[in-house]
């Protein structure tokens, strides 16, 4: 079983960062992952990181602007978010398990409550 509570969202500007964290317990998982959902949109894959090979992979509209890491202790999951656009307004969620397609919410098992990012023009 792993348990997971995100953290750090809020209101920002355009331009500007915010980084969300994951607190992760439990260790049965190969992947994780942080999806967003927009009001009227579907769940999407924004990065992922495979513990196994080290990996991370990123949407195409946040490459270069967002960045996925992982603590040594494995205790938590963090996104780090720069050059916001308000397009990147949505419920931000930490997710985990054994994902063969990173940006396929049905392949994770375990997933956060969300925290909201809201970024102004």
């Amino acid at each position: 079983q792993v348990q997971l509570v995100e953290s750090g969202g809020g209101p920002v500007q355009a331009g500007g960062s915010l980084r969300l964290s994951c607190a992760i317990s439990g260790d049965t998982y190969t992947s994780l992952a942080w999806f967003r959902q927009a009001p009227g949109k579907g769940r999407e894959g924004v990065a992922s990181f495979y513990t196994g090979s080290g990996n991370s992979y990123y949407a195409d509209s946040v490459k270069g602007r967002f960045t996925i890491s992982r603590d040594n202790a494995k205790t938590w999951v963090y996104l780090q978010m720069n050059g916001l656009k308000p397009e990147d307004t949505a419920t931000y969620y930490c997710a985990a398990g054994y994902a063969r397609d990173w940006t396929r919410p049905d392949d994770y098992m375990y997933w956060g409550r969300g925290t909201q990012v809201t970024v102004s023009s």
